[in-house]
């Protein structure tokens, strides 16, 4: 079951229509654990920067974050996945520069499980636009996702124009090469968790480095993975190139990641 409520009450499926009409608007998404959550000033400022890119217009990040602990609490839950959206039930697309004031919507849906399959991967030519935003044009992300699946993969992976691995559907991809953790450059959302896991591996040692990934050169990997909110998840391919899962690394990355503090949503 998915409960969704707008600035702090149950929200009505008017609400919901006009977010899905104007199809404007970003969000964050996280996992909540005992009312608490891992990166919560990473949340604020994800908030806080796309609402005034996209509406011109501040947000209280920490006031956000406050409607999605009262969602929790009005739900009766303390685990949860959580997403808060920003939009406007004002905005008008014949008129997209009009002021309006933003509205909170946070939904709750189950807490994600830690056991996540492997991902064979297929790349496609794709780059999504303002990547730096985490805005709610999904639409591509998801339609290459079902022809990956329609292809007989499992998800995803987008390449530049220029040749470039930058990112998959919905997660960034780490790539493993024996001695360090590479992360691959180019117009990309860099995700939340993303920044969370590479804080932890600084903090376990574990080398770590940003480069520029050809398609051509994945065969020279040792291993791959997605991560995103709802944690990380071995890639044991991307097109005729396989690896296999690393248990040994997914063990390491996954400590790495608890290894970063869970601090209270309020």
């Amino acid at each position: 079951m998915t409960s969704a409520f707008l600035n702090g009450s149950p929200a009505s499926a008017d609400d919901l229509r006009a977010l899905a009409l104007a199809n404007y608007g970003h969000f964050t998404s996280m996992q909540v654990r005992n009312g608490a959550v891992q990166g919560r000033a990473l949340h604020v400022q994800r908030l806080q920067e796309a609402t005034l890119a996209l509406f011109g217009t501040q947000l209280d990040g920490d006031g956000a974050l406050k409607l999605a602990a009262r969602a929790l609490d009005e739900a009766g839950l303390r685990d949860a996945s959580v997403r808060v959206t920003v939009f406007s039930t004002q905005f008008d697309y014949r008129d997209p520069a009009r002021s309006v004031t933003p509205d909170v919507l946070v939904t709750l849906s189950p807490a994600s499980s830690p056991d996540k399959p492997a991902l064979r991967v297929k790349s496609y030519p794709f780059v999504r636009p303002l990547p730096q935003y985490k805005h709610v044009g999904t639409f591509p992300l998801f339609h290459y996702r079902r022809q990956a699946l329609a292809d007989g993969y499992d998800d995803a992976l987008f390449v530049d124009p220029a040749g470039q691995v930058v990112e998959g559907s919905i997660w960034n991809l780490g790539l493993w090469d024996g001695q360090s953790i590479v992360w691959p450059e180019g117009p990309a959302l860099r995700g939340t968790a993303e920044r969370l896991l590479q804080a932890g591996l600084d903090r376990a040692g574990i080398p770590q480095r940003a480069a520029r990934v050809g398609v051509p050169d994945l065969g020279a990997f040792r291993a791959g993975f997605a991560c995103n909110a709802s944690g990380l998840q071995p890639v044991v391919g991307v097109d005729a190139v396989a690896w296999g899962a690393d248990i040994a690394l997914m063990a390491r990355l996954n400590a790495a990641l608890d290894g970063v503090p869970w601090e209270p949503l309020v």
